[in-house]
């Protein structure tokens, strides 16, 4: 008996033994941030996607669902920085075509007024535009380009040229024959066909004509002379569209059409070596290539959530480019383009430094990317007054403009709206509502040759012809640029003066 009473007694001293362990275990397993986390053992780690727990090192299943949230998310927000190029561009030709009728070889949009060119994101309001994208899936592309002042270039989907064509290209405005060709075919097919063969690295491109002489005549016989075709087929009429004046926009969605669109890229262009690491963060999000686009009610929360993080952190290095410095010292004047033609080095791709242009803008060429004295173009933008303050709607502010300025060609200040990038919306009408320039008549002058624009809730009295409107809470940028800059601007011994908030 007494065995039995002992036995039953040790059975209960072990089994308290055992509880006593375990407790102390689970009073060990105490919360600590997420940079004071061991990862081992027993531990409650607050992070900023919650509580996650570990229990004898594994990750719990409640905790396991919360880190899958957090990985596909992180990799939503980022891939919303990886795409917008190409988002960006593509929603540009899908909106063109759908406004403007401009889905057929052959068939040019030309942008002039006001209306036209305000669904262009951070388009120029001074030159026309004439605007065509093509798909080389369907064929090699030829286009006869006329001679003359002429300004062009082929763009692919990531907004890199391809080519220029006119003053800045390899005919120097005497013309030539171009063919283009697509990332999957052979160039060595089409070498000796044309004066100048190039092969596109995605199958949609982009071709833009600007013509720096816009008397009629010259238009009418640069628009006769231009031919487009496929290679060895007869050339397609060419059609100009113009004179529409039909309100769009080219600014890439904030719903789940800009994932729809991505996905849509995705399967109709190869996939570059360089981006094979975004095809597996897509994936477990259901953009793949070669399946549909069926997204749960999980994996929609966490792409809209993704992308509204992915455009926040765009907009934020896009106001606070943490890579750039003001490019004259003590001023908030930055020189946009802060990377290479190919968006790429030796060593890393330029991720952000591109991510955040094609955001506030569309297209690159190596005259903007790489500007030299008397050729190309300069934009400078600026968000902030003198007192470094961001630009309010509410306000009223003053540019003084020098009175030389380091152009042989123009300048022109033009305003834009922060929510879409594009030419302001104010309710006027005609270009000096948003744009001025020095080829204007009516923009009055100081007395010493300098001038003074302002922008704001409320113009100066009897200064309405410098004045540019703005309204409610829509924040506002502007560009500054410069036509063919000249020494003075690239040694800096010409600077621009900073807004200034008008008391």
């Amino acid at each position: 008996m007494k065995k039995i009473i002992f036995s039953f007694v040790l059975g209960v001293v072990v089994l308290t033994s055992c509880n006593n362990v375990r407790t102390t275990n689970d009073s060990s397993s105490k919360r600590v941030s997420l940079e004071e986390a061991t990862l081992i053992g027993d531990e409650t780690i607050n992070s900023f996607y919650g509580d996650l727990e570990l229990q004898n090192n594994f990750v719990t299943d409640e905790s396991s669902e919360k880190l899958f949230d957090a990985l596909d998310f992180q990799r939503a927000s980022q891939a919303y920085i990886w795409s917008t190029p190409v988002v960006s561009f593509y929603t540009w030709m899908k909106e063109q075509n759908k406004n403007y009728k401009t889905g057929q070889l052959g068939e040019f949009a030309v942008f002039k007024s006001l209306k036209e060119k305000r669904g262009i994101v951070t388009g120029n309001l001074t030159t026309p535009y004439i605007i065509q994208f093509y798909n080389l899936s369907n064929g090699p592309l030829e286009v006869e380009y006329p001679a003359g002042k002429t300004a062009s270039a082929f763009l692919d989907l990531w907004q890199r040229p391809i080519a220029n064509m006119g003053l800045t290209g390899p005919d120097k405005g005497t013309g030539g024959t171009y063919i283009l060709v697509g990332p999957e075919d052979d160039l060595s097919k089409y070498k000796g066909k044309g004066d100048y063969v190039y092969q596109s690295e995605t199958n949609t491109i982009f071709i833009g004509m600007r013509l720096f002489d816009s008397r009629p005549e010259v238009v009418a016989e640069f628009k006769s002379e231009l031919k487009t075709g496929k290679v060895g087929e007869d050339k397609m009429p060419t059609v100009f569209i113009e004179n529409m004046d039909v309100e769009w926009s080219a600014t890439a969605p904030r719903d789940m059409e800009y994932w729809k669109t991505l996905h849509s890229i995705i399967n109709q262009e190869p996939v570059r070596e360089q981006d094979k690491v975004w095809m597996a963060m897509l994936e477990p999000l259901g953009i793949e290539k070669g399946k549909a686009f069926n997204p749960d009610e999980r994996k929609t929360k966490i792409l809209l959530k993704g992308l509204k993080m992915g455009e926040l952190m765009l907009r934020n290095m896009q106001t606070n480019p943490r890579f750039a410095t003001p490019y004259w010292p003590g001023t908030s004047w930055y020189k946009s383009f802060d990377f290479t033609v190919a968006q790429s080095t030796d060593y890393k791709v330029e991720l952000d430094e591109r991510a955040i242009w094609f955001y506030e803008a569309v297209t690159s060429t190596e005259g903007m990317v790489n500007p030299k004295i008397g050729e190309g173009q300069v934009y400078m933008t600026a968000k902030r007054d003198k007192e470094g303050n961001l630009f309010r709607a509410d306000k009223t502010y003053k540019l003084t403009v020098p009175k030389e300025i380091p152009v042989l060609q123009f300048w022109a200040l033009t305003l834009y709206s922060e929510n879409t990038r594009r030419p302001y919306d104010n309710g006027g009408t005609d270009v000096p509502s948003v744009s001025l320039d020095s080829k204007m008549k009516q923009l009055q002058y100081n007395e010493d040759g300098s001038l003074d624009l302002y922008i704001g809730n409320k113009a100066p009295k009897g200064l309405d012809s410098n004045f540019m409107k703005t309204i409610d809470t829509d924040g506002w940028f502007v560009y500054f640029r410069l036509y063919a800059p000249t020494k003075p601007f690239f040694d800096k011994s010409f600077q621009l003066n900073d807004f200034e908030l008008v008391k």
